[in-house]
Order: C-alpha cells, then sequence, then structure tokens
C-alpha cells in the first residue's frame, strides 16, 4: 500500500523538474538585461503582457474557465497598488502584496457567479464584472481621477537601494524576478495533485465530480489564485509606470491577454511567456513601419494561427530535427567505417 503514494509523489517531483529550455530561456531573459540596456522598457512591458497572460492560463489552460474580465482583476490591483502608494507608502513589495490581494478578493467574490452557467455565460459574465469596475472607477473620481489617471503615484527605490529611472534598468530586473516567483509557484501548484484535478475538471467536470473531485471549490480556489496573478500584472504595471488610468479596466486588456494566449498556446506555463515576446515584438515593428495599419497585421497573424494551427509548424521542427539527425549521423557512420578501413 505504501508503494502507490510513494510512487504517485515520485511523479509529481518528476513532473515538477525544471527542463533544458526552460533554464536557457531564463538565461536569455538574464543575459538581455546587460546586453540589450535601450530595450529595458519594452521587455518589462513584455514581462507585465506574460504574467497577464499566465494570470488567464491558469484559468483557461488548466481548469477550462473562459473569462473575458481578466482587466476587472488586473485593473483593481493597479488602482489598489497606485492608492496605497499615494496615500500610504511607495514601498514595492508591499504594494505589490496589495495589488494580488486585491485581485484575489474580486476573483473571490465574483468567481461564484460563474458556476451558474457554461462558458458563453461566464464568458459573458466576466465580460460585465469588467464592465462594472470600470465604471466606478470612472465615476468615482474623486478617488480614481477618472478618465484622467490616478496622480500621485510613486514608487519609492527597491529595497531602499534601485530606484525606477526612466530608463526601465530596476523596472525590468523587478518584473522579472516576479515573474520568477509567480512561475515557480504556478509549477508547485499544477504539479500537485490539486492541480492535476483541475486538469480533469476542464477535461470531464461530471466525470471528475463522479470520482469525488469538489469540481465548484477547485474552480473558485484556481479562479481566486488567477485574479490574485492579475492583480500582481496590474500593480506591477502602476509601479513601474507611476500611473494608472481606465485602461487597465478596459476590455482591450483583456483581449490582449486573450491573443497573447492564442499565439504562444493555453496549458503549459510558458505560453503565455513565448506569446507576449512575440505579440509586442510584432506589435512593436508594426507599429514602426505602419504605424496606422499594425492592427490589421496583428489581426491577420492571429488568423494565420488559428488556421494553420500549432501541429504542423512543430511537425515541421521535428521532421527537419529528425532529418539533421540522421543526417549528421549518416556521416558519422561513413567516417568510421573509412577510418577502420586498413
Amino acid at each position: 500500500m505504501s508503494s502507490a503514494p510513494a510512487g504517485v509523489a515520485g511523479a509529481l517531483r518528476r513532473a515538477n523538474r525544471w527542463g533544458v529550455l526552460e533554464i536557457l530561456l531564463w538565461i536569455l531573459a538574464v543575459a538581455a538585461w546587460f546586453f540589450l540596456p535601450e530595450q529595458h522598457l519594452i521587455l518589462a512591458e513584455i514581462v507585465n503582457f506574460a504574467i497577464l497572460a499566465l494570470s488567464l492560463d491558469l484559468i483557461l489552460g488548466y481548469a477550462g474557465i473562459v473569462s473575458l474580465g481578466q482587466s476587472a482583476m488586473y485593473g483593481v490591483g493597479a488602482y489598489a497598488a497606485g492608492l496605497f502608494s499615494a496615500h500610504v507608502t511607495g514601498e514595492p513589495l508591499s504594494g505589490l502584496l496589495v495589488g494580488g490581494l486585491a485581485g484575489a478578493a474580486v476573483a473571490f467574490l465574483t468567481g461564484f457567479l460563474l458556476l451558474r452557467g457554461a462558458d458563453l455565460t461566464r464568458l459573458m459574465v466576466t465580460l460585465g464584472v469588467a464592465a462594472v469596475f470600470m465604471e466606478i472607477a470612472n465615476q468615482a473620481d474623486w478617488l480614481t481621477g477618472g478618465a484622467d489617471g490616478l496622480q500621485g503615484v510613486e514608487t519609492a527605490p527597491l529595497f531602499g537601494l534601485f530606484e525606477f529611472d526612466i530608463f526601465g534598468r530596476t523596472a525590468y530586473a523587478y518584473s522579472l524576478g516576479v515573474l520568477f516567483v509567480l512561475i515557480v509557484v504556478a509549477r508547485i501548484v499544477l504539479a500537485s495533485p490539486f492541480g492535476y484535478s483541475l486538469r480533469a475538471i476542464r477535461d470531464n467536470p461530471l466525470r471528475a465530480s463522479a470520482v469525488g473531485i469538489p469540481v465548484n471549490p477547485r474552480l473558485i480556489a484556481i479562479y481566486t489564485l488567477g485574479g490574485a496573478y492579475a492583480g500582481i500584472a496590474g500593480a506591477l504595471f502602476t509601479q513601474t509606470q507611476m500611473f494608472v488610468s481606465l485602461d487597465a479596466l478596459s476590455f482591450q486588456k483583456s483581449a490582449d491577454g486573450l491573443m497573447i494566449l492564442t499565439i504562444g498556446g493555453t496549458g503549459y506555463l510558458y505560453g503565455g511567456v513565448v506569446g507576449a515576446l512575440v505579440y509586442k515584438l510584432i506589435q512593436d515593428v508594426l507599429s514602426n513601419l505602419t504605424p496606422q495599419y499594425w492592427q490589421f497585421w496583428i489581426g491577420l497573424l492571429l488568423v494565420a494561427f488559428v488556421l494553420i494551427g500549432r501541429e504542423r509548424p512543430r511537425a515541421l521542427v521535428r521532421a527537419v530535427s529528425i532529418r539533421l539527425a540522421r543526417l549528421f549521423a549518416g556521416k558519422a557512420a561513413s567516417r568510421r567505417v573509412a577510418e577502420e578501413k586498413p
């Protein structure tokens, strides 16, 4: 009887191991701080998008909860961090915690509405929740600044040593560190029995309920965690930009998260990271080439992703890799035969 739990624990530990590509990705991200000093601002923005996409992937890719309302948690987290900075203290880590708690609170309080419908209903409910919070922020201009944005946001030096400047050096390093911590936490959660129960709920909620998995509490729990991640992303945006406006609560912010996941893929942690990198770089390049029509090309790219899919490029890369491996193996065998001849 004891061998079965030990086997499960071993499988969970193996699933939580870091791969070579993951390590290489983080090495490149750190190296970018040293070798791309002029791109720190855009890199910090990419990391912010990645955290937003990660928050959506937790609920969509692993639990199957479709949502168009991540901007509600993102915006509330952004305003909470901004108000905390303007009226309490600009210390960044405590402001980040406030933003995460605010996003989690919004997700927890509104998450019960998601249990009362299917995918289409959930889409409309999450969209409506985001619209409600945006209108509240717009009307409460005495608190949020309304359409003019929240004023007086100041971010203190990180750990009292590293100031946030206009070049984004501290902002990128700070954002990258936050993303690393969030991915580590997400890996631990998703590689646990709780994480695997979410996959079972995503694949077949009725079957998951039949085998004893508490479906609704698990959905609320992961939705709250996703809201905390979105709130942290919003707080991070406020702290690095030292400004927050109604755009943080707009539908465009939720749409950005969905587009990033469409590019990067759902159901694995680095889909949001890869998608944010591709999306932001393409947006930056196209906005310089065609400032008026860059959204057209982004839309065309998304259509191509939907029509072509990801399996064909992956199959092509796999086939090329196999062909190259066989080619090099054949050359090595021919060389050995030639060396063995007298």
